[in-house]
């Protein structure tokens, strides 16, 4: 299962999911929240994948959610709690299999929260980490407003949510937000044998480590996701959220 925007791969018992807009700098487009839900779907029920990796095209992870998009159209009429957004972060709580991340630039917003509910993320050292939430008058979502006090602890994480400071590799690193820090030549020498031995281990004792490691939290992270949803849908009708979006086109349009 493919999209245009999203890459997606196979190596041996690797499933490997590529944002592929670089001239977008792999900004996250509607096609990508409900493809990228799609395609993780279908490695949580196929017996030939061990292990998920993502990671993006070009010189970016990925720049978060595409501010051409409507965000009031992210939400499906149908019901108040079924939103693209609630959805797509949904897929990333519920994946059984290991999803790892290789963060290979800038990981901005949705992308960059998300992150947190990967079981393993690794960066490169050209990567960064930034939500700047306040600044677009919006709110936390992909379940960062229970996950990274967890991670960072209160100061730190509220300095991230709250003001939108920016973590470069070797700090996402001191906080234990990733693994490990790589250049480009090291990910390919020696990030990736790791992986595809890791992909040769026993498939069902992974899925149940995670389950142990997971299962405890699913509940607390749902209830985040449907929160953090329901708050952001109030901020897009706001004043504020107006004003955010009319300085940001603007000052794209004098560059």
């Amino acid at each position: 299962m493919s999209s245009q925007q999203l890459l997606v791969t196979y190596e041996g018992n690797i499933q490997k999911i590529l944002f592929n807009r670089p001239e977008k700098r792999n900004a996250i487009s509607f096609d990508i929240y409900t493809n990228l839900v799609k395609i993780l779907q279908s490695g949580a029920t196929d017996f030939n994948v061990t292990l998920t990796v993502l990671s993006g095209v070009g010189d970016y992870y990925s720049s978060g959610n595409d501010m051409t998009n409507n965000p009031t159209d992210l939400i499906n009429e149908d019901t108040d709690t079924s939103i693209t957004l609630q959805k797509y972060v949904a897929a990333f709580i519920d994946y059984p299999k290991p999803l790892i991340a290789i963060v290979n630039g800038p990981a901005i917003g949705i992308s960059a929260t998300t992150l947190a509910l990967c079981d393993i993320v690794f960066a490169s050292d050209t990567a960064t980490f930034h939500t700047p939430f306040t600044l677009r008058g919006m709110t936390p979502e992909g379940c960062s407003s229970v996950l990274f006090p967890r991670i960072f602890g209160n100061s730190v994480a509220s300095e991230l949510l709250y003001t939108g400071r920016k973590l470069n590799a070797q700090e996402a690193l001191q906080y234990g937000f990733v693994s490990g820090v790589f250049t480009t030549e090291e990910i390919e020498r020696d990030l990736w044998p790791r992986i595809h031995a890791w992909a040769k281990l026993p498939p069902q004792s992974m899925i149940f480590a995670k389950q142990l490691v997971r299962v405890p939290m699913l509940s607390m992270l749902h209830e985040a996701n449907k929160r953090e949803c329901k708050r952001l849908e109030e901020r897009w009708e706001s004043e504020e959220f107006m004003n955010a979006i009319t300085a940001f086109f603007n000052r794209k349009s004098k560059l």
